[in-house]
């Protein structure tokens, strides 16, 4: 996508040279809150939303300096990348009140139970000034994320992507994402049918006052709240006359539950790359540009990687490959890197690398080197790993370093 590089390109800030230093605090950060303010989300949103317009347009490669209340870490760019796993970590999750999980997930049914989707708010009341600012910096984050190739890790459905790039939303994303999503009124057009068929020129108004009694003009949202379709909803029934009517308004509900969400997100994101590429793109292929490929390429990481050992020392580095490619499943892959290099995603192409891989051995005897953890130095992306002497105590070991060892106090 040369047009798409040549856009970004001359978009660059030239006149903005600020290298601000963010303050996280891991503590707070730990602390439990109701609204997320503790969050190491809305820790970088309040010290980065501002200028974030600019700041994540400029040339600089990194384009903030991450302080770690009480730790003794120097950013020489781990804390950096380590900030950015952490707010996205935030951001879908349910510290914040920006995204749930959706109803296939918090179901155990149908696909993408994984995939967290905007929150939902009252279709007739304006969305907190506040919320909407949040919505804005994340698709701030996205545009950065596509300027810098550092790749984020969102989990958001196919849906999201389609409004960004203005595709239709069909009924088939929104049962991606909620399997019963249209249940109701499909039941509903269903025994209607099967009724006319049965008595031709039946009086359907029985239909709707006996089987389908209890329902009104209103919707149970993805959120599980209830929402009147028109006012006073609630206190309409759904007749022969106005059943058309309901099914209509139904369907736009679901259709443009999120709209106004993902609206602020692309106006976030249209302020750090331009707006014009945005409808050249398909959805898929800017969930790519901001997320990457979604796995981690073993492959390209190996690539990617500087490590000089001997014959004596090739069976230890081989094992560690196929621990990370062979026994690793891709949420163990994830914290591997996060580990080595404090974010969870790599870049899509070789020459988006900006430093190696290195794998530093440390040759013990057996029984020493067996008792030992790996060891890290995420803003050098070095690892530096003990001779283990099998193949299963290396995964333990690193399994173990990557699940519970993943601070940075000390990293520089």
């Amino acid at each position: 996508m040369a047009w798409l590089e040549y856009s970004l390109l001359k978009t660059k800030t030239t006149h903005y040279n600020n290298f601000p230093t963010v303050q996280f605090d891991f503590v707070l950060a730990s602390s439990i809150d109701d609204d997320g303010r503790h969050s190491m989300f809305h820790q970088g949103y309040e010290q980065l939303h501002t200028n974030a317009h600019l700041l994540f347009r400029s040339k600089n490669e990194r384009l903030w300096r991450a302080q770690y209340v009480g730790m003794h870490s120097s950013d020489q760019g781990g804390p950096y990348r380590d900030s950015i796993t952490s707010m996205c970590a935030d951001i879908c999750s349910t510290r914040l009140p920006l995204f749930i999980l959706c109803p296939n997930g918090r179901t155990g049914s149908g696909l993408n139970g994984d995939r967290w989707i905007p929150n939902v708010f009252p279709p007739n009341q304006s969305i907190p000034a506040t919320i909407k600012k949040q919505y804005r910096f994340i698709g701030q984050l996205m545009g950065m994320a596509i300027r810098r190739k550092h790749y984020l890790d969102l989990k958001f459905p196919n849906l999201l992507w389609k409004q960004l790039v203005d595709e239709p939303i069909t009924m088939n994303d929104i049962e991606a994402i909620d399997i019963q999503s249209f249940a109701i009124i499909k039941e509903m057009e269903k025994n209607l049918e099967k009724y006319q068929f049965i008595d031709v020129g039946s009086d359907t108004n029985y239909l709707f006052s006996s089987v389908m009694s209890e329902f009104r003009f209103d919707i149970v949202s993805s959120s599980g709240h209830t929402y009147e379709l028109i006012p006073g909803g609630k206190d309409i029934p759904i007749t022969a006359d106005n059943f058309k009517e309901y099914c209509m308004r139904y369907r736009d509900y679901r259709l443009t539950e999120f709209r106004r969400q993902i609206d602020y997100i692309r106006q976030g994101l249209c302020s750090v790359v331009p707006n014009d590429f945005m409808t050249l793109l398909t959805s898929s292929e800017l969930e790519e540009a901001v997320c990457g490929k979604g796995q981690i390429d073993i492959e390209l990481l190996k690539r990617n990687t500087k490590c000089n050992y001997s014959n004596s020392e090739a069976q230890c580095v081989q094992r560690f490959w196929k621990v990370l490619s062979e026994m690793f499943n891709e949420e163990q892959k994830k914290l591997f890197l996060k580990f080595v290099w404090g974010r969870n995603t790599l870049p899509s192409r070789d020459e988006y690398f900006t430093e190696n891989f290195s794998i530093n051995l440390l040759m013990r005897n057996q029984c020493e080197a067996d008792r030992m953890l790996p060891r890290s130095h995420t803003c050098s992306f070095v690892l530096h790993l003990p001779s283990y002497s099998t193949v299963e105590i290396m995964y333990e070991r690193l399994n173990y370093a990557i699940t519970h060892c993943s601070s940075i106090d000390t990293d520089g």
